[in-house]
């Protein structure tokens, strides 16, 4: 919990210059393509985390890397977690950010979990139906899931729906346990 109030602290730090330089989508895509760079692959990750090399070190690797490449923005708000010993908060720093620039836009995160792959119509129509329902603009990610088993499972920020198959099992199983108890 504290990493993530220190994540989002960096990230609204860096939010709010972006906003003033009118970059809040490239800084965005940025610290994304900064992450997965830097965390995706084993050695690299290494060596941006361990606490033995040299800071210098990193921040010349990164900028020799990334300077030009990306929005300067972006690769300073990364270098300055290098400076401060923070790099281990990157990922979250770069959730928290995306978080921040969908709440700048109106929208909030979901997540939809089906057991079978749904059309485009489906989708649009589960998605029209929560918007109208809740009066908001979700930005959605679908995935599949076949340990549903059937239906669906719904993620909206730290709230859960889970109208699924295996759900339903899950809650007569504890029904059943509990009562016998």
């Amino acid at each position: 919990m504290a990493n993530e109030t220190l994540a989002r602290r960096y990230a609204q730090a860096v939010f709010s210059l972006a906003q003033e330089q009118g970059v809040v989508d490239r800084v965005g895509r940025d610290l994304e393509t900064l992450r997965d760079a830097i965390l995706l692959d084993a050695q690299t990750r290494a060596f941006f985390v361990a606490p033995v090399i040299d800071r210098k070190g990193k921040e010349c690797a990164l900028t020799a890397s990334f300077s030009g490449k990306t929005e300067e923005l972006a690769l300073h708000a990364v270098l300055l977690l290098v400076r401060k010993r923070r790099e281990p908060l990157l990922a979250e720093v770069v959730k928290q950010y995306g978080e921040l620039e969908m709440q700048a836009r109106g929208a909030r995160p979901l997540t939809i979990t089906s057991a079978l792959e749904l059309s485009p119509r489906q989708l649009d129509e589960l998605v029209k139906e929560l918007e109208q329902h809740y009066a908001t603009h979700f930005e959605v990610k679908h995935k599949v899931d076949p340990q549903l088993i059937g239906g669906v499972r719904i993620m909206m920020g730290d709230r859960r729906i889970d109208g699924s198959v295996a759900g339903r099992l899950d809650e007569l199983s504890r029904v059943l346990f509990g009562a016998t108890t």
